[in-house]
């Protein structure tokens, strides 16, 4: 590729050509020999997904003996996966033998079965409920459910801490509440009572099971897979981590990772030096927006700050990036009813099939499952037809993919719509309600805005994004109004 008008024409090859299209000056990042775990980062539009396929792709193809695991956060994610890796290697079956792609947590669980045995995992609900009774035992406590709950998710059970030694000298990074001595007292004096109640029953919580089976893998010496390749990584967790780490955290080239850390909505920050992968050295970030317009592309980025920062100290600064191709400024609009904007999003959808864009190129996502049939009901106005999706559906040929913001990651079209951004919806007022700390609040208003942002840059070319009256504050920003 040597000047614009080569890209142009990329821009204008098929969208399933388009879907697996690397560009190359990031072909020497897939093909580059790594002397441990390497880490692709960059904005969204910045091909970090292709540059994860193509590497995959890569190593199957140069190490014939070796087996391939292509590893992402969700299933959905993983299902994306598949569909452009069959695209890519459809015409090479024998690589496909040998590379696999699955959710961390699929993967968790078929290696547990296979390595250890078979699994009896504890769910959120029976956890939550255990962590209920527990606390009625214990005089004194004050704590809410929610706090009760995220402190075990995200540092009792996350780090799979097994006594008070542990839990009273644990740094709990990304936990912003300080508690005090008699306050983890009496919080382990909760904690040694759900573990003790797991035990029991013989059941293991998921990150449980992720230890055990890392447990395995490093004490087997013979992993099952020769590298790992794992997209959407700003979003792996401490669990899922310590797998990884067993499984390839000390070969070169066992583990290659790509990320952006504005894209982070699920997982709480933590150390992955502590966990023994640093890819300080052998970290990258891409610069080239060659997948998101200038136009989508500068107004997204007024949701994020301009630089974010991992615990670890790794930086990615969003005002380096640059876009290389323009297109049409995005459209932030609010309506008096939700039909005025169910009848305006329809009147763009049709405006973009007369364009000649694809259905398939096309989406319209929401912010909860509760708004998905507003979505649902422009598409159908507009005269198309619309597929929801779910944790394992792929985007049909013919049908405008429906669905809500956390389903967008890792997907991209020619169009977007984000509709019903209302006041109460962005950010989902039922989730601020819960919380009652300050540093709760900040941290869910930042994954709400990582949200939008997600659900904006899946856009190659055209974006709308409507609400009805009162509107989510965080139109003013995406507007640059303050």
């Amino acid at each position: 590729m040597a000047d614009v008008e080569a890209l142009t024409r990329a821009l204008d090859y098929p969208w399933e050509k388009w879907t697996v299209f690397l560009h190359p000056a990031q072909r020497q990042l897939v093909e580059r020999q790594y002397n441990g775990p390497a880490r692709v980062a960059g904005s969204a539009g910045t091909g970090k997904t292709i540059v994860a396929l193509h590497r995959a792709v890569h190593l199957a193809r140069t190490h014939p003996e070796r087996r391939v695991l292509l590893a992402t956060f969700s299933e959905a994610l993983a299902t994306a996966l598949r569909t452009r890796l069959v695209r890519l290697i459809g015409n090479e079956p024998k690589l496909a033998e040998r590379l696999e792609v699955h959710s961390m947590r699929s993967i968790g669980r078929r290696l547990f079965a296979a390595r250890v045995g078979r699994v009896e995992l504890a769910g959120d609900h029976d956890v939550r409920a255990l962590l209920a009774r527990a606390a009625e035992g214990v005089e004194g406590q004050r704590f809410t459910a929610h706090f009760l709950w995220t402190e075990w998710s995200e540092v009792v059970d996350a780090w799979q801490l097994g006594s008070w030694e542990e839990y009273r000298d644990v740094q709990r990074l990304g936990r912003k509440t300080r508690l005090a001595g008699k306050q983890r007292e009496l919080l382990w004096s909760i904690f040694s009572r759900v573990r003790s109640e797991l035990a029991a029953r013989g059941r293991l919580t998921e990150p449980g099971m992720f230890a055990r089976l890392a447990a395995q893998v490093a004490d087997a010496g013979a992993p099952p897979f020769d590298h790992c390749v794992v997209d959407e990584a700003q979003d792996v967790g401490v669990a899922e981590l310590r797998l990884l780490a067993a499984l390839g955290g000390g070969r070169p080239e066992g583990l290659f990772f790509a990320g952006d850390l504005g894209q982070r909505i699920f997982q709480t920050p933590f150390s992955w030096r502590a966990l023994g992968v640093d890819v300080r050295g052998r970290s990258h970030t891409l610069r080239i927006n060659y997948r998101t317009s200038h136009q989508i592309r500068r107004q997204a980025d007024r949701l994020l700050p301009p630089e974010l920062a991992d615990v670890d100290g790794n930086a990615e600064q969003r005002g380096a990036t640059v876009s290389v191709f323009n297109g049409p400024e995005p459209e932030v609009r609010m309506f008096d009813t939700p039909e005025a904007e169910t009848a305006a999003v329809a009147a763009w959808l049709r405006a973009r099939t007369a364009e000649g864009c694809a259905p398939q190129a096309i989406g319209v996502f929401v912010r909860s499952p509760d708004e998905v049939a507003r979505a649902v009901a422009a598409v159908q106005d507009g005269g198309l037809t619309p597929v929801e999706l779910d944790s394992r559906s792929v985007v049909a040929s013919g049908a405008v993919a429906v669905g809500t913001m956390h389903l967008a990651k890792g997907l991209e079209f020619r169009a977007v719509a984000v509709v019903a951004c209302d006041d109460e919806i962005l950010p989902l007022q039922s989730r601020i309600e819960r919380l009652a700390d300050d540093a709760d609040l900040e941290e869910a208003y930042s994954t709400e805005r990582h949200l939008l942002y997600v659900a904006c840059t899946r856009a190659r070319d055209r974006l709308l994004v409507t609400g009805v009256e009162p509107a989510s504050e965080f139109l003013d920003d995406l507007r640059g109004e303050s």
